[in-house]
């Protein structure tokens, strides 16, 4: 038998395959993936020399780089004496900038700019995985040109860190599930602990979203699913407590106290302060797990724009969404829309369209319904963590519905109209943004009549105008003050200083401390952090922040405060008139006792002694030659 030849076997006698040409999203992905990631960088690093120091957490960033244990325990005070109201992780890339670049306030806003950037490329990871190229471009650009995610990268809040550490988490998981790694899955539990040391419980809100993706995902047997999940969530339970457990195992004379508690308990800071308080508006109350009073938690922060309330109705109210909220419908189309397509395909466990929908659609849907029940007390900076679910299922469902001729363009034209009614609410600001908005959506209307491939594009820039304005306004400080809370707007209030400076009459009153400090640990005590933050933002001085930072902590407590002015510890109390005032009345404040008693035991010192034209303050001697 004759074996045929080489050239009959290479031999093709029909014409060459016609190559598929490349979607211009795939040919030219990371050049517009470097543009948006530029985009975000300068909306989250303009202006930065122009940051403000957020008095609270610029003390504490301070007062954290002046020993390894005021850094790790999240000391407010030079003195290690009290920590702040909320575990420290989230300051710890703070308190490291200011230690590399020095204690200035561009310093403290430098690692939230870089954090947002990093959610921008994460999130076009993720989305690209579930739905291609294309959805994870547009949900880079969503993201960027979400109003929170600008204020996010220009505030010193805890939210930045703690967004780009669940998407480490949900991209670790995503691994993990498209090979049943449970290492890559234990992975993911300790991106979530970390998490949890920047907001806490809130972090364990996405667990449902991860656990639910592994087990619906992962290829293997269900038992060894569930082994692997209980085994991450071993491990997100160990690390998101270890430093409660270090804490509660450091003997209380050797760590500060723990703001927001009664009783100095990392339990009821982490439970009672900063979780069960937050949820007054359906009855809990914290009291029986140490924390201090509900009220002062649950109504701070309150009437800070139109739409800016506490109830159920909060998350598509204008003062939030105005926000996170712009792209909703998109986003509920991508979540019904890829609900619909499974339905009519029914695809295999492990198929991906399924893996991405469980989820965004189940992280969307947890957040969402948690920050309904729950208090934000008027800060839209919680809504970061919203802001990245959106954006995913928006762009899928932009990708899902691009070639339908009645669908998309109907949730495009829903959506303009959405983001105009929200823009109408602030009549005086972007006045133009929803007439051009609407214009350009007229525009995409013509041209999908015509079925012109520019429809798509007319349509996504009418609805991305307005959001796209309200970031843009960041640029310009009266819209957003760089190292604030990160609202993004007209409803942006500018606060705090640029420089850490005292006036004449603070620098008189700390030269007079520290002359006569006599080798006392504390130059003063005074009655609430704000009294001490502008010394220790100046001078990294050493006050007594008595009161915590609502003023109802029973810090110190009267015994510890008589044996500090016994023991040399503390010489000087700074007393406002008008709190003395007020004590004498009937002051049940913890911190009145304490004013009372040092009235009625310590000499008062003579205003020309250091500011004679100070009639606001009152200074006590309480060395021991000035007690009565």
């Amino acid at each position: 038998m004759l074996k045929p030849s080489t050239e009959s076997v290479v031999r093709n006698d029909g014409p060459p395959p016609a190559a598929v040409p490349r979607p211009w999203t795939d040919r030219y992905e990371r050049q517009a993936l470097a543009g948006i990631c530029l985009l975000a960088a300068v909306l989250c690093l303009w202006g930065l020399q122009h940051s403000t120091y957020h008095a609270f957490y610029a003390s504490a960033v301070r007062s954290m780089t002046d020993s390894p244990a005021d850094f790790f325990y999240g000391a407010f005070d030079p003195a290690g004496s009290i920590t702040l109201d909320k575990l420290p992780g989230f300051l710890w890339p703070q308190a490291l900038s200011a230690l590399v670049f020095g204690f200035h306030p561009w310093a403290l806003v430098l690692p939230q700019a870089l954090e947002m950037v990093g959610c921008v490329l994460l999130l076009h990871v993720l989305v690209r995985r579930w739905a291609g190229v294309g959805a994870g471009l547009l949900a880079a650009a969503f993201l960027t040109l979400t109003p929170v995610t600008v204020g996010l990268g220009r505030s010193v809040t805890e939210d930045a860190p703690f967004v780009l550490l669940l998407l480490l988490a949900a991209e670790a998981t995503w691994r993990a599930a498209e090979r049943g790694r449970p290492r890559t899955l234990l992975l993911a539990g300790t991106w979530v602990g970390l998490a949890f040391q920047c907001k806490m419980l809130e972090a364990w809100a996405v667990l449902p979203a991860l656990a639910a993706t592994y087990l619906v995902a992962a290829p293997a047997a269900a038992r060894r699913r569930t082994a692997h999940v209980a085994l991450a969530g071993a491990v997100t339970v160990a690390v998101s407590v270890s430093w409660m457990l270090v804490a509660a195992l450091t003997p209380a004379g050797s760590r500060p106290y723990l703001d927001g508690t009664t009783n100095d308990s990392p339990f009821a800071l982490v439970v009672g302060y900063n979780f069960l308080t937050r949820f007054h508006a359906v009855g809990v109350d914290a009291a029986g797990t140490g924390s201090i009073a509900v009220s002062r938690v649950a109504h701070a922060g309150r009437g800070a724009g139109p739409g800016m309330g506490d109830s159920v109705w909060k998350m598509v109210a204008p003062g939030l969404a105005t926000q996170t909220g712009w792209l909703y419908p998109l986003a509920v189309l991508g979540l019904a829309g890829g609900l619909v397509a499974l339905w009519r395909r029914r695809p295999a466990r492990t198929d991906r369209q399924l893996t991405g929908l469980v989820l965004w659609g189940s992280w969307f849907l947890t957040f969402f319904t948690v920050f309904s029940f729950g208090s934000v007390t008027g800060h839209t900076y919680y809504m970061g963590v919203v802001a990245v679910a959106v954006a995913a299922l928006a762009a899928a469902g932009v990708v899902q519905a691009r070639r339908s001729r009645v669908l998309l363009p109907a949730v495009l034209a829903v959506n303009v109209v959405w983001c105009a009614s929200l823009a109408l609410r602030y009549r005086h600001f972007e006045t133009w943004a929803a007439p051009c908005a609407a214009a350009l959506a007229l525009v995409a209307v013509a041209l999908a009549a015509l079925r012109r491939p520019a429809a798509l594009a007319a349509g996504l820039a009418a609805v991305l105008l307005v959001p796209a304005a309200w970031s843009a306004s960041a640029l310009s400080l009266r819209y957003n003050q760089p190292g604030s809370l990160g609202r993004v707007g007209p409803t942006s209030v500018r606060g705090g200083s640029a420089l850490a400076t005292l006036a004449p009459g603070q620098r008189r009153l700390l030269a007079y401390l520290t002359a006569h400090r006599d080798g006392a640990r504390y130059l003063a005590a005074v009655a609430g952090w704000e009294s001490a933050a502008p010394y220790v933002l100046a001078a990294d001085a050493p006050l007594l922040p008595m009161g915590g930072y609502t003023g109802q902590v029973p810090f110190p407590k009267p015994a510890a405060f008589r044996t500090l002015v016994d023991t040399g510890r503390l010489r000087y109390v700074l007393v406002p008139r008008a709190d003395l005032r007020h004590g004498a009345r009937d002051d049940r404040r913890p911190v009145g006792t304490l004013l009372r008693w040092t009235a009625a035991h310590c000499t008062l010192v003579p205003r020309s002694a250091y500011d004679r034209h100070d009639r606001g303050k009152l200074l006590y001697d309480c060395g021991p030659a000035h007690q009565r």
